[in-house]
Order: C-alpha cells, then sequence, then structure tokens
C-alpha cells in the first residue's frame, strides 16, 4: 500500500459548526435531567414506560473517561436519518418508535413477533461501558444500557442449522428521509456469525447515560458489537433471522473492498481510503494508537483462531 501522509491533526479533527450550535439545546436537556434527580427521580424511571428495571452497574468499565453524552449524541453515523454527522440529531424526531415490534425468525424452534415491552420484560439490564470505534478513525467510550443477546436468542431456540445471525433496521421512507436516497439498499442490514453473537461482549441496547436510547443513536432498540467497527452494530433493530449462510450486510454489498463481513477492528488492515492505526477519541486532541479487536482481544480472539485476518477482515 502507498505510504500517506497521516499528520495527527486536520482539519476533520475540527469540530463541525453544527455540532457545536447542537450543544445550547443537549446541554438543556441534561440540566432537566439534574434537576429531575434533585427531585428524587432516579434515572431509570426513565425507563420504566417500557417495563425496565433496575440496571446493574458495570463492575469492570475500561479505565478511560467517558465521552460526554452531548457529543455521543450528536456526532453519529445513522443514514437513515442524513449522511452527516450532526443530521441524525437534527432529524431525530422523524423516527417513530411507538408502537415497535420486532420479528425473531430463521432457524429457530421458537418463531416470533413480540413488542418491546414483551421481548424485554425477561432480561434484567445491565450497564457496560464499552469502546464504540468508527472505520473513520474516530472513537468514544459510552456507558450502554442494555442485555445480552445470546439471552434472546437462547429464549427462540437456535435450530442445529443456525450458523448466522442476521439483523434488519425499520424500513420507513415516508419519515427516515435517508431511505429515500440510493445510497445503499434499503432497510439497512447486519449479520454476525453465531458465535460471535453469543459472545457474552454482544450485547442489545436500549438505553447510554441512565436514559433510554436517543433516536440518532438507534432507539429503541440496537445492537452494540465492541470489538468491531461501528456500522456492525445496527440501529432500530425490528427483524433478527438466524440463517444457515451468511447473510447479506449493507455495507459489504455497497463496497465489499471497504467494508468486509467480519470488520474486527484490527490496525494493521487499512481502510482503502485513510489509516486505521491510530484514532482520535472524541474530545481529545491527539489520536491514539488503535488496539486489536479495540482493545477486547482477551475476550474475543480466540473466535478467529488459525484465521487470516487480512483476507477475512
Amino acid at each position: 500500500m502507498p505510504f500517506r501522509w497521516n499528520p495527527d491533526l486536520t482539519e476533520q479533527d475540527v469540530t463541525p459548526e453544527a455540532v457545536f450550535q447542537q450543544r445550547r439545546r443537549l446541554l438543556q436537556g441534561a440540566i432537566a435531567l439534574g434537576a429531575g434527580a434533585a427531585l428524587g427521580l432516579r434515572p431509570h424511571s426513565m425507563l420504566a414506560n417500557t417495563g425496565l428495571t433496575d440496571v446493574q452497574k458495570d463492575p469492570s468499565p475500561p479505565d478511560e473517561s467517558l465521552t460526554p453524552f452531548d457529543s455521543a449524541s450528536s456526532y453519529t453515523n445513522f443514514y437513515e436519518l442524513g449522511s452527516g454527522k450532526s443530521d441524525p440529531s437534527m432529524h431525530a424526531s422523524k423516527l417513530q418508535t411507538k408502537p415497535w415490534h420486532v420479528v425473531i425468525d430463521g432457524e429457530v424452534s421458537k418463531p416470533g413477533r413480540l413488542a418491546l415491552e414483551d421481548l424485554l420484560k425477561p432480561h434484567p439490564l445491565e450497564e457496560r461501558v464499552y469502546r464504540l470505534r468508527c472505520v473513520e478513525a474516530w472513537s468514544m467510550v459510552i456507558p450502554w444500557i442494555g442485555f445480552p443477546l445470546e439471552a434472546l436468542l437462547q429464549r427462540f431456540e437456535p435450530t442445529s442449522k443456525a450458523r448466522h445471525v442476521s439483523f434488519e433496521t425499520l424500513y420507513d421512507p415516508a419519515h427516515l428521509p435517508g431511505q429515500n436516497q440510493g445510497m445503499l439498499a434499503w432497510p439497512y442490514r447486519e449479520g454476525l456469525r453465531l458465535d460471535e453473537a453469543m459472545n457474552p461482549l454482544t450485547i442489545l441496547a436500549v438505553g447510554m447515560y441512565g436514559r433510554l436510547l436517543p433516536n440518532q443513536n438507534g432507539a429503541p432498540l440496537r445492537l452494540v458489537v465492541p470489538w468491531k467497527y461501528g456500522f456492525k452494530s445496527i440501529k432500530s433493530i425490528v427483524r433478527i433471522t438466524l440463517t444457515e449462510q451468511q447473510p447479506i450486510t449493507s455495507w459489504n454489498q455497497k463496497a465489499p473492498e471497504e467494508y468486509g463481513f467480519y470488520a474486527n477492528v484490527n490496525p494493521e488492515v487499512d481502510h482503502p481510503r485513510w489509516d486505521q492505526s491510530k484514532e482520535r477519541r472524541i474530545g481529545e486532541f491527539l489520536r491514539r494508537k488503535t488496539l486489536p479487536f479495540n482493545g477486547y482481544g482477551a475476550q474475543v480472539a480466540s473466535l478467529y483462531a488459525g484465521m487470516d485476518l487480512k483476507k477475512f477482515f
């Protein structure tokens, strides 16, 4: 691969004007949350209308500062709401999340279609503080609220033929302006191998920072797979299908030379248009080294024993 000059500081490192202008509104929301706390309202009471109960705190979060909520909720990728980083937060109200149902089908013994509150009821919620590393070489540290995907899949009893898990995002072009554009073949689809889906790190998230997921972050239900690039963590899920064959995934279908099916964070495999050996944590000035598997190698490297991770990228 030819040498590319990659300075630590570029124009891309400057906070976008749209993000900066939104912070007043987001800070007002934070003040309102603080007022609720002053009145004795528990943060998780904000989740009560979805049947959620107390959340168990992460006993061993990464030894890193959390990304501020205003940054994590205003600098996002959600192409259904626009391709710019600030577009999703500006258009978040267009996403209709009530009522919400999820279909679980395919290679399962007990397929079904459940309302979100019924899907969540049996699953105690946990806070998981995970790093999120995006393919554009920026990253965050976010306290997600959710439960292991494994618990949900076991509930529907995968068959002996199940090898992969496919996910599908809401398709609603009447409310999601990005779906009226030809950027991707809608609806958005992602997938994992079954053993990746069953790994304890893989969660379905319904909240972050002690509150319900904002629409721009994938409300009301999204996947979080912390050792993979962020595009694998599909948002606003309406269907989960277990399959025997590797499923089609949206970015891999669009540009297979740029977005592999596995998408494991690997500093030795560059994106064709930029270096992946360094990343910039949102809120920090300088870049840092990218960690293999985003720092979760001890928990997941064994899933890929014997695989050529430059070929299966």
